[in-house]
């Protein structure tokens, strides 16, 4: 403390300032005159707001009502808002508000708070249906561009990384390869050679019942045969991938995008893609067609089965007519298509995997989106390729 007594002024005064908020109301004709004081801060929230609330506004007969804020000592942003509060729900009642006497260094905080919520919010009608559905096009088409942009720019860059590796063949990580070629391959030869099985058999068993009524029994193996080797076989094999290795290749990526070891590899000038999703991929292209092989050969084996089991029709039967119904044609088809398939799911996970955010939500939505996608576009292709066969007598 000073000698001269400043000091103990100054404690004085701030003692002042610290003061508990007090609002009092004079009613004199049709104008209500209310005297704000004291610190409207949110130290003393409580007080300030039965302050407000203690108001008799309702039962003024005031047509005008003034808010005199000369003695307010102390305003924070609470109690510039129960001030405006007051001012609005004084306007609310059809009387008229103004607020006096603010002290200059608090016009700043209340003018900021008096623009806050001034729009009311608009409550329309509810949009049409040609409304509706236009909106709902719009997102449609916005997502299937920005679909269409990542796939397209993974293959670019898949191509990119095969342009390189091709240039120093040595870069490529071969015992990756042989690695994802084991997972995707070789572990899963039994659940496809079971599937395949029971779908030639199913197939046989419906073409039988049915084409026993023409008494066209031999029929099946035509049907089998074209359907398994051409369309069905493939197909399936690429589905069971689709779900089985495109939702790994998925979640590993996105693991690791969450992770932050996609970006990592970035920072010591490393290519995720050359290093993490091309042996990848060529593992899955090489795996397909060896297992749509493989998926053809059960299938085939299963309709033949049924036939014999079913249809009363011997094994040696069923191989003579299928060497009759069958070219290496129907063979070809199915295996030209097997790559492409391959192609396309790897570069959905791939692509779908890289847009992981982090959180386990969207690692499981998008293994989810490239499960639906890659079966998606894989029927989609196989359509195209009918319709290319077709057209040039294959």
């Amino acid at each position: 403390m000073r000698a001269d007594g400043t000091g103990e002024a100054t404690e004085r005064e701030s003692r002042d300032l610290i003061s508990e908020p007090l609002l009092s109301g004079n009613l004199s004709g049709d104008r209500l005159a209310l005297a704000a004081t004291g610190s409207w801060t949110a130290a003393y929230a409580h007080q300030a707001d039965r302050l407000v609330r203690s108001i008799p506004l309702a039962q003024a007969e005031a047509r005008r009502v003034t808010v005199d804020a000369t003695g307010v000592t102390a305003l924070d942003t609470f109690g510039a808002w129960l001030l405006e509060r007051l001012m609005r729900s004084v306007a609310e009642r059809g009387q008229e508000a103004e607020l006096v006497g603010l002290p200059a260094n608090f016009r700043g905080l209340v003018d900021k708070v008096h623009q806050v919520n001034r729009r009311a919010p608009h409550v329309g009608d509810r949009p049409g249906v040609l409304t509706a559905a236009g909106d709902a096009a719009r997102r449609f088409f916005a997502g299937l561009e920005e679909d269409a942009a990542s796939f397209l720019a993974m293959l670019g860059a898949v191509g990119a990384a095969t342009i390189r590796t091709a240039r120093r063949p040595r870069s490529f990580r071969l015992t990756s390869a042989v690695h994802q070629l084991d997972r995707v391959g070789w572990k899963a030869v039994g659940i496809i050679l079971l599937i395949t099985f029971l779908i030639g058999g199913i197939i046989a068993q419906q073409g039988i019942f049915h084409f026993r009524r023409f008494g066209a029994d031999d029929y099946v193996v035509d049907l089998v045969g074209i359907l398994v080797l051409r369309e069905i076989g493939v197909l399936i094999v690429a589905i069971m991938v689709a779900g089985r290795s495109g939702s790994s290749y998925t979640a590993e990526l996105g693991s690791m995008k969450m992770r932050e070891e996609i970006d990592a590899l970035k920072t010591m000038g490393l290519d995720p893609v050359e290093i993490l999703i091309l042996p990848r991929l060529i593992a899955l292209v090489c795996a397909l067609p060896i297992l749509a092989f493989l998926g053809a050969m059960a299938a085939l084996y299963g309709g033949g089965v049924v036939a014999w089991l079913y249809g009363g029709m011997s094994p040696a039967v069923f191989i003579a007519r299928l060497h009759e119904a069958v070219s290496v044609t129907h063979f070809a088809v199915g295996m030209i298509k097997a790559p492409f398939m391959a192609l396309v799911i790897g570069v959905v996970a791939a692509a779908e995997g890289l847009r992981v955010k982090g959180s386990a939500e969207s690692l499981g939505l998008k293994t989810t989106t490239s499960v639906v996608k890659s079966i998606f576009l894989v029927i989609v292709l196989d359509g195209v390729f009918a319709v290319f066969f077709a057209s040039i007598g294959m």
